[in-house]
């Protein structure tokens, strides 16, 4: 599979294929890490007005997702990033994650910040790929063994 058979694109989390990927990506993340540790927006919580979910899609199936969450003074946040597994490989999370970062430069946020599980390695390659740092607890997110913090600034 190429990179061009993938396109990606702003969605509705509310459609049945999204949910149902999702539900993959809670699944996952349950099978990581303790429930008290998965961090999870519902599809509705996505679809608020502070969240644009990009959905990646080959021949029309729905194989990854991720999210651009806006908080106060300039912060985004990266969320839901999953990849279904056959799929994984073919970067399509760092194309979801370029998506991300071009929304977020265009309206002007100055910082993304993200969290990830302390067992998701192929996640970490793809925000450092992207130029994300390590940094201590973000948000009101709470420092633990089971999470990973990534920051990076944007130029304006």
């Amino acid at each position: 599979m190429s990179a061009s058979e993938i396109s990606i694109s702003a969605e509705s989390p509310l459609q049945d294929d999204v949910r149902a990927l999702i539900g993959e990506l809670n699944e996952t993340l349950l099978a990581l890490s303790p429930p008290e540790y998965c961090f999870h927006m519902t599809a509705e919580e996505m679809a608020g007005p502070d969240t644009t979910v990009f959905v990646a899609r080959r021949d029309g199936e729905a194989v990854g997702c991720g999210a651009l969450r806006r908080h106060a003074d300039g912060l985004g946040e990266v969320k839901r990033m999953y990849t279904r597994p056959a799929h994984q490989g073919n970067r399509i999370g760092g194309r979801i994650l370029d998506e991300i970062l071009t929304v977020a430069g265009d309206e002007g946020l100055t910082r993304l910040v993200l969290e990830t599980g302390h067992r998701h390695d192929a996640a970490w390659r793809v925000y450092e790929r992207a130029g994300f740092k390590r940094c201590g607890a973000v948000l009101d997110y709470p420092d633990s063994d089971y999470s990973i913090f990534y920051e990076k600034s944007l130029t304006p």
